[in-house]
């Protein structure tokens, strides 16, 4: 159902639900590259199916793989390291994992291959891979503005061996190279520049599901990563866990009233990185029960804790954070998230000018947010076309009467069904 060009939110107080999460888009995006990489058939179950997902899936189609979408799950046929060219650009829309996974996957194209996004994606760099790329045989010509996509990728050539790569500003370059590495035509060897990598946990995450397939990667005693070009990919049967960064509003909406939020089916050993925002929750004063295949959060009663708080290895529960922020008994601070500016909005920039809308005393810094919470008031909330910033204002609304977002449909990026989900807690 097409939603509305703004939404108005309810407020309501504390509620006792079971919220649904979709599929994890991370774990998606990543199973689609490995897969249609891979020797012989695999079986996604449970995939997000949305706008990111769907970018990754006409791409894929459009370089020769074949992918029967089931209802409750996905079939790929791989195509053994061997991607087929294509003659019309690749469309990535506004999907960073989709455009920089497929940058890498392109060496392993016999010919050249044109990928592009939407006019943020242009504003989002790419060169820091396009020059680890380089130095493994790759050549990746950068045709946009300073070192954004567009870009044409020279495929057939992926030598391999030894690269050092900038991860300062995206964990998404190492992924992407990881994921294409077993079909380089040696070990590939990647060194961290300055031994620095932003978001950890989604390296980690791609190591684990590459491993599921049949990959063998690893760190080194270095601090480096190795991927062997012997083990490479096998199909198998795969199930996606709930997305952890969809569930983070579900949790942060039980922080907001003082209600009850059960999300079934994330294992109690999941690494997504944001599952890690229970453990602010708890900081902030909620009761968290982890169960082992869900996960609780009861709100206080009375007013949250702040806190202060290194938000590095999941920046995009930030957002979220920085709404509960707001119904904290003094000024929250969240630390070293300067990549936030290079996501699908220039999010701390976003973050500042929002919350001040709703009252609150908020100042952005080069790397950082602070949020001191105010006399607080409904506002109209721009998005800019950013879907975590749609979910986690709507937060607000919940307490603070007369929020109203702009833009809700922007959601369909990661969960088109959240206002509806939403509205029914």
């Amino acid at each position: 159902m097409a939603l509305p060009e703004s939404i108005r939110i309810r407020t309501r107080g504390a509620f006792d639900a079971v919220v649904p999460v979709p599929g994890s888009k991370s774990l998606t995006n990543r199973a689609l590259v490995i897969a249609a990489l891979a020797d012989g058939n695999s079986e996604l179950v449970r995939p997000l199916s949305s706008e990111d997902t769907a970018v990754m899936l006409e791409a894929l189609n459009a370089l020769g793989c074949e992918i029967d979408l089931g209802k409750e799950a996905w079939r790929v046929t791989g195509r053994r390291g061997k991607l087929q060219r294509s003659p019309a650009a690749l469309y990535a829309a506004n999907s960073g994992t989709t455009l920089r996974f497929l940058t890498a996957a392109a060496a392993l194209v016999d010919g050249s291959v044109v990928i592009d996004g939407s006019p943020r994606m242009r504003q989002r760099p790419i060169e820091d891979l396009a020059h680890a790329l380089a130095e493994l045989g790759v050549r990746v010509d950068v045709l946009g503005e300073k070192g954004c996509p567009p870009v044409r990728v020279h495929g057939g050539e992926f030598r391999g061996g030894r690269a050092v790569i900038d991860a300062s500003r995206s964990s998404q370059y190492v992924s992407a190279v990881m994921l294409a590495a077993p079909y380089a035509r040696n070990d590939v060897l990647l060194e961290l520049q300055d031994g620095v990598l932003v978001s950890r946990p989604y390296v980690e995450l791609t190591m684990q599901i590459m491993r599921a397939f049949g990959a063998q990667v690893r760190w080194t005693r270095g601090g480096e990563i190795r991927v062997s070009r012997d083990h490479r990919y096998r199909g198998r049967r795969y199930t996606i866990e709930p997305d952890a960064s969809s569930a983070v509003y579900a949790f942060c909406a039980a922080a907001v009233t003082g209600g009850h939020v059960r999300v079934e089916g994330i294992p109690a050993d999941s690494i997504q990185a944001d599952i890690a925002v229970l453990d602010i929750l708890e900081r902030m004063g909620c009761d968290v029960t982890r169960g082992k295949d869900h996960a609780e959060v009861r709100g206080p009663i009375g007013r949250l804790i702040p806190v202060d708080v290194d938000m590095n290895d999941l920046p995009d529960g930030a957002l979220a954070i920085a709404v509960v922020a707001l119904f904290a008994g003094g000024t929250s601070r969240i630390r070293n998230v300067a990549n936030l500016r290079i996501k699908e909005s220039n999010r701390l920039l976003a973050l500042e000018t929002e919350l001040r809308k709703l009252g609150a005393k908020a100042r952005s810094t080069t790397d950082s947010l602070i949020v001191e919470p105010a006399r607080l008031q409904g506002a109209e909330i721009d998005t800019y076309d950013d879907h975590r910033m749609a979910m986690a204002f709507s937060l607000a609304g919940l307490r603070i009467d007369g929020v109203v977002i702009r833009n809700p449909a922007c959601v369909s990026k990661t969960w088109p069904e959240y206002f509806s989900v939403l509205e029914r807690l």
